[in-house]
């Protein structure tokens, strides 16, 4: 049998994670610095001596643990160096060590930083992984040498690694003032279903589906995103009218965005491009934006039903904003 390892097992993904494989019938150990229901062994991913443990018989791990961008203006450059870099670092070299046979990186597409604004004049940005980082604050940075440290692990020790660099899928509220007094939280979660989100269940799955394609795939950095209806042929009007385009695509969905008091975001500024996940690890995610829309529109939630047994979490041990309760590491 196999015996998965969840590094930060207390968080979002890491919860949904050990609920997934355990209800699969699966082995797992769940690290993390808090104690949970979800988390066996409590350590920092920073801990090699916790970590060397937790990985006794794993024979797949899933490095979800990380300090995250809202925690930018609360914690050290140096607190992200050692958790999202020496942190992987770690669980890389014991991973290498104890024989296992294939690690997944949870990454972010925050890594692209500056590329994901074009300039003014200029058409949204087709994101895929071609697309080279330009770092805009130390998360992405961590992430990016993060990144590079897998792809060194896969090429110099042998070690299978797949780098996911997933969308948003976190439940909190966004972080701008400006756009919650717009938008609803459904409202907002909804539109960027288009552009910018996957919900956590297709997260799951692309986790799951990677760790075991890692052997045979050596390395990979893949998109996890909600599929976009969006083509490149639609950058330039996307950059100046979304809502035309939106309409164009689905003209039955205004009716419901009238009814819903809903509206269409005036501009996109990228679309992430989510193929070269779909064709590499057999990823078919379940929820995009027509989807979710089927959702709501029957009296349903905007996201599956695993997102809303995990919930909220928070990422602070005192209130932040709309970010609050708890760090992960």
């Amino acid at each position: 049998m196999e015996r998965f390892l969840v590094t930060g097992s207390s968080g979002h993904l890491g919860e949904a994670l050990v609920r997934t494989l355990r209800a699969r019938g699966q082995d797992v150990v769940g690290l993390d610095v808090l104690e949970s229901p979800f988390t066996t062994i409590a350590g920092s991913v920073g801990d090699r001596a916790a970590v060397r443990r937790a990985l006794d018989g794993v024979t797949r791990v899933l490095h979800t643990a990380t300090l995250h961008k809202p925690h930018v203006g609360s914690h050290r450059r140096q607190d992200f160096v050692d958790t999202n870099v020496t942190g992987t670092l770690t669980v890389l070299e014991e991973a290498s060590a104890a024989g296992v046979a294939g690690v997944v990186f949870t990454s972010s597409t925050s890594a692209f930083g500056r590329a994901l604004t074009p300039a003014a004049g200029e058409p949204a940005a087709w994101i895929t992984e071609d697309v080279h980082p330009v770092v805009r604050n130390i998360y992405g940075a961590t992430k990016v040498a993060a990144e590079d440290l897998a792809e060194l692990a896969a090429r110099d020790l042998g070690l299978p690694v797949v780098v996911l660099r997933t969308s948003r899928f976190f439940p909190e509220p966004d972080d701008r003032d400006e756009v919650r007094t717009v938008y609803s939280d459904d409202n907002l979660k909804v539109n960027e279903f288009l552009y910018r989100r996957v919900d956590l269940a297709d997260v799951v799955e692309a986790h799951l589906l990677a760790a075991q394609r890692a052997p045979e795939l050596g390395f990979g950095r893949f998109i996890v995103s909600a599929t976009t209806p969006f083509g490149p042929g639609d950058l330039a009007e996307l950059a100046v009218d979304a809502p035309a385009v939106v309409a164009r695509l689905f003209p039955e969905i205004a009716a419901d965005y009238e009814r819903w008091g809903w509206r269409m975001f005036p501009t996109l500024d990228r679309v992430y491009v989510n193929d070269r996940a779909r064709a590499a690890l057999g990823w078919e995610p379940r929820y995009d934006f027509r989807a979710v829309i089927d959702s709501v529109r029957s009296g349903g939630p905007a996201r599956s039903p695993l997102a809303a047994t995990v919930g909220a979490k928070g990422y602070h041990s005192a209130p932040t904003g709309v970010y609050t309760d708890r760090v992960t590491g």
